[in-house]
């Protein structure tokens, strides 16, 4: 008996095996197997027969052909891509630190962290249920408890138990966790300053996220710092830091822009006031240029103050040195107090990861 042929990025369901039954003797094998199937569309189980998915007593079948009584039917159902969203697939992840109760990864730009349309697997959720197995796919979002945008690269914290899920998710609302980004901004920011103004949907067009007013938009407040600026074909750029107190979705893209200040490489936020952001970069640059680059939090279980940091990834250390700033991310990280020991009585981990990432 031939196998059927089946697609490989395909991800198989069980095959299921029915009898043809008295009633639908003689009748056309598709029509069959919508009464037979009755939970998939008639156009899906064509396109099965077509894919050799279903075998009639061991042999490829055509949509056509009438079935015998007592024949055999195999069906081999391919999985709905949102189906998928909760498959483990071997995701590499850059674990950063790891432990019993939690780890934290360093997230490269491209990579979804949670499936939704569009992107239903390769995302960090499905690494992590690949990574912890039935442990995470036990927890909500297998422990996510925040979320970087796809084009964002950076640290975020994954929990790996329920109760540390819970801790975590209190420590986010409480606004205790101290998250900082490093960005590339168009024009001249001031030396420092918080954008404080509203988040929600954009009423003009709903895919996006823009400064609103009224009971639709959520507080949203930015602390930002700038550390350098340079002049690239005449344009000012800022390098900047940015310390979120809220966690709203693509706030520092939408608080930026509502500064008149978009990032550097952002294709949904970067005309804002005149500047250019879709001016093309050096080197191909491609993305927004955000990187969550420091995490603070208290250890869920030892109650311990903790800190990771991870340095710029090679495409925006390629882009600050050909934009002209002349400093590597280390300059760039001048601190100011808010995650040194003294002030935070936190542990220090740098970029070394804690547990080797496993080969996957």
């Amino acid at each position: 008996m031939q196998p059927p042929v089946v697609p490989s990025a395909a991800v198989d369901e069980a095959p299921r095996v029915v009898e043809v039954p008295m009633s639908l003797a003689g009748e056309r094998l598709d029509k069959a197997l919508a009464q037979l199937f009755p939970e998939f569309s008639r156009s899906r189980l064509q396109s099965w027969i077509e894919a050799q998915r279903v075998l009639v007593d061991g042999a490829p079948a055509k949509i056509r052909q009438p079935v015998p009584l007592g024949a055999k039917i195999e069906l081999v159902p391919d999985l709905l891509p949102e189906q998928l969203a909760f498959t483990p697939e071997p995701v590499p992840l850059d674990v950063i630190y790891e432990d019993d109760a939690l780890v934290v990864i360093n997230k490269p730009a491209g990579v979804v962290v949670h499936p939704a349309a569009g992107n239903w697997s390769g995302t960090i959720l499905n690494g992590l249920l690949h990574r912890y197995g039935d442990a995470a796919a036990g927890l909500p979002r297998a422990g996510i408890v925040h979320r970087l945008d796809k084009e964002t690269s950076g640290l975020m914290v994954v929990a790996r138990t329920l109760a540390a899920q819970t801790d975590l998710v209190r420590q986010l609302q409480a606004r205790t966790v101290k998250r900082r980004y490093f960005a590339l901004v168009w024009g001249t920011m001031p030396e420092e300053g918080t954008i404080d103004a509203p988040i929600g949907r954009d009423p003009r067009e709903r895919t996006r996220m823009a400064v609103v007013t009224g009971a639709s938009g959520k507080p949203a407040r930015t602390h930002f710092r700038t550390v350098d600026t340079c002049l690239w074909q005449r344009q000012p750029v800022s390098a900047i830091q940015c310390d979120l107190e809220t966690g709203r979705t693509h706030q520092i893209r939408v608080h930026c822009a509502h500064a008149g200040h978009p990032l550097l490489g952002d294709p949904v936020y970067g005309r804002a006031r005149g500047k250019r952001s879709v001016t093309p970069l050096p080197d191909g640059f491609a993305r927004q240029a955000l990187h969550a680059w420091r995490l603070g939090l208290v250890h869920p279980v030892t109650g311990k103050a903790m800190q990771w940091r991870c340095p710029l990834p090679d495409d925006m250390n390629t882009l600050v040195a050909a934009l002209g700033f002349g400093q590597g991310d280390e300059e760039f990280d001048d601190d100011d107090g808010v995650y040194d020991d003294d002030d935070f009585g936190g542990e220090y981990h740098d970029d070394e990861p804690y547990l080797d990432d496993e080969e996957e």
